[in-house]
């Protein structure tokens, strides 16, 4: 009886699991995949690039952790970056990091240096696991303030509606002022 009970449980799993991952056309993402430049576009920029450019004229830093084989990351460039008012706004209020948490190359920040970790199926790079503060799911988004220090991550796909009250949020400093709750809830009422 046990065995065809966790056999039955481990098949709805999989199904359920399987169920709800999104269709993902990988051709368009990885054509779509140079941002720089274009209009509407955001303008995404290497770890390196946005601390020098934060050093030398201060902005906040939003920081897209992803992986080649994420469905779900992929759907969010697809769906959520892609938006002309979310690539203008980021552009405007933010450098923009795309980090792969699973690349190979070494980072120095802060005196500190970062390396991939290897732990046999996949591995992970130690600069995402400090920015996430080791709850590495994927995409995750981390908002950074103008000194590169976290102020939050947020795990998970966002839709561009979700997405843009999130950025609106810590762009404007409105993380200082008020809960999160308290802020979404004026932000629907168009307040």
């Amino acid at each position: 009886m046990s065995t065809k009970l966790i056999t039955l449980c481990f098949g709805l799993l999989t199904f359920t699991t399987l169920s709800f991952t999104p269709p993902v056309d990988t051709a368009r993402i990885e054509a779509d995949q140079d941002y720089s430049g274009l209009e509407g576009k955001i303008q995404w920029m290497s770890w390196e690039e946005a601390v020098a450019a934060s050093n030398e004229n201060p902005k906040k830093v939003i920081v897209d952790i992803y992986t080649d084989w994420c469905g779900w990351c992929k759907r969010m460039d697809t769906n959520t970056f892609q938006q002309e008012k979310i690539a203008n706004y980021i552009n405007e209020n933010y450098y923009a990091v795309k980090f792969d948490a699973e690349q190979k190359e070494d980072i120095e920040f802060n005196g500190k240096k970062y390396s991939f970790v290897n732990n046999n199926r996949r591995g992970y790079h130690e600069l995402a696991a400090e920015l996430t503060k080791g709850r590495l799911g994927y995409p995750t988004t981390v908002f950074l303030d103008e000194e590169l220090s976290v102020i939050q991550s947020i795990a998970g796909y966002k839709s561009p509606e979700e997405f843009e009250i999130i950025i609106t949020y810590f762009a404007g400093n409105f993380h200082k002022k008020m809960p999160w709750d308290k802020y979404r809830e004026s932000y629907n009422k168009g307040g």
